[in-house]
């Protein structure tokens, strides 16, 4: 008895001294707070940052401007070092968040937003969810300029994507990008902040690291806008250059490597879902069949008969007329070659292709000329690639030296 009561005893005031222990810790820590751990003001800012961001307000920037003594980052006036300032002092900057845990008092609101979220996307049809992720960021030294250009992976997130897809762009490419999303939707805009340039130190690891960052937040947050996500300005700011660049190594004979940027360019438009929007936008039925047209030619001329013929097929699935239209002669100009080189192509790998041939004789039986075609390789040769506000590209030197 004696020796449980003096077991008890100790355990009693083992606890005290516990408690009382936490409590001077706790005490010490908030008096001490603020001149031991500055940083820790910073992590209170970063967390009501994430809250902010998940309520769909997105903050790059601050006020201040960062200046820097070090005159050697100066740089050309085409470069990506003039005017405007980025804040990396900001605690509320998204290029200074890094993946934490968020205080308690946020934590529980956090939890129940991605609940809430989780639950509603299961109740309605929303898109997949993409991420953008910044794999390599490299400074390009031209003649008389100079720039960092940044390779972004889109993948699908939440399962094994076997076909992510790149671009390579740099912050001139994304300036444009927010310049003309701001005119054409200024009211979706508002929320939606971009990184500014910097007066110097634009080309030191630091900077290149935050604002890769804040790029993958950028993208992420116009993709989150369903009123933004589906305007042609955004779509094409991913695949239109795979398509210039594809157009004009088809039109000097180097199909491989157009064919590479032709896939690049599809699985983008695929990712970002511009096959479920051909009868709403023009310009995406436009770059659709266009992109699906150029590799059955890249194909056939690779001699990769049944990749041309898979693709082929599938582009005569959508452009297939009604028989109204068929009527009214209201055909697309791309249905008549692909008909013509399905049918040769499923001959040629014993395929069926009676579907496509009694299509093919029914255009003829309604006196529709059908000799007088240009082939599909000649018609996306000469075909010019607009982009939503009218606009081909100008060719860039590289292509010019192709």
């Amino acid at each position: 008895m004696q020796g449980w009561s003096k077991a008890g005893m100790a355990s009693k005031l083992f606890d005290r001294l516990r408690r009382s222990i936490f409590k001077e810790g706790e005490l010490s820590s908030e008096t001490d707070r603020t001149d031991d751990f500055p940083e820790s003001s910073e992590l209170e800012d970063d967390t009501d940052c994430v809250s902010a961001r998940l309520d769909g307000t997105l903050c790059f920037e601050g006020d201040a401007v960062l200046e820097s003594e070090d005159a050697g980052d100066t740089s050309g006036p085409d470069s990506d070092s003039d005017l405007f300032g980025e804040s990396l002092d900001n605690a509320c900057s998204s290029t200074d968040i890094s993946p934490m845990v968020p205080s308690p008092k946020c934590s529980d609101m956090t939890t129940r937003q991605l609940q809430e979220n989780w639950r509603s996307s299961r109740t309605r049809n929303t898109p997949e969810k993409l991420i953008f992720e910044v794999t390599d960021a490299s400074v390009v030294h031209e003649t008389n300029s100079k720039y960092v250009l940044y390779t972004i992976r889109v993948i699908h997130s939440g399962m094994f994507d076997k076909t992510p897809a790149v671009i390579t762009r740099r912050y001139t490419d994304f300036e444009r990008l927010h310049s003309r999303l701001r005119r054409r939707h200024g009211d979706e805009m508002e929320a939606v902040y971009f990184p500014r340039k910097k007066l110097r130190k634009n080309f030191v690891a630091e900077t290149i690291a935050k604002r890769s960052r804040a790029f993958e937040q950028y993208l992420s947050h116009l993709h989150s806008l369903s009123d933004l996500r589906t305007t042609p300005t955004f779509l094409e700011f991913f695949y239109l250059s795979d398509l210039h660049a594809g157009q004009m190594l088809m039109r000097v004979g180097r199909c491989q490597e157009a064919l590479g940027s032709f896939l690049n360019a599809l699985r983008l438009q695929e990712k970002l879902g511009c096959n479920q929007l051909l009868q709403q936008n023009h310009f995406q039925r436009v770059h659709w069949f266009f992109t699906l047209s150029a590799l059955v030619s890249c194909f056939q001329d690779l001699e990769q008969l049944s990749e041309a013929q898979e693709h082929c097929d599938r582009a005569l699935q959508d452009l297939a007329p009604s028989q109204e239209a068929l009527q009214q002669h209201q055909l697309h100009p791309l249905l008549i070659p692909l008909l013509q080189s399905n049918v040769r192509l499923s001959w040629k790998i014993s395929k069926d292709k009676r579907h496509w041939e009694a299509l093919y004789h029914e255009i003829q039986d309604q006196g529709i000329d059908i000799g007088n075609q240009p082939s599909l390789k000649e018609w996306l040769i000469k075909e010019s690639i607009e982009d939503s506000e009218g606009m081909v590209r100008v060719k860039s030197k590289s292509e010019d030296a192709l």
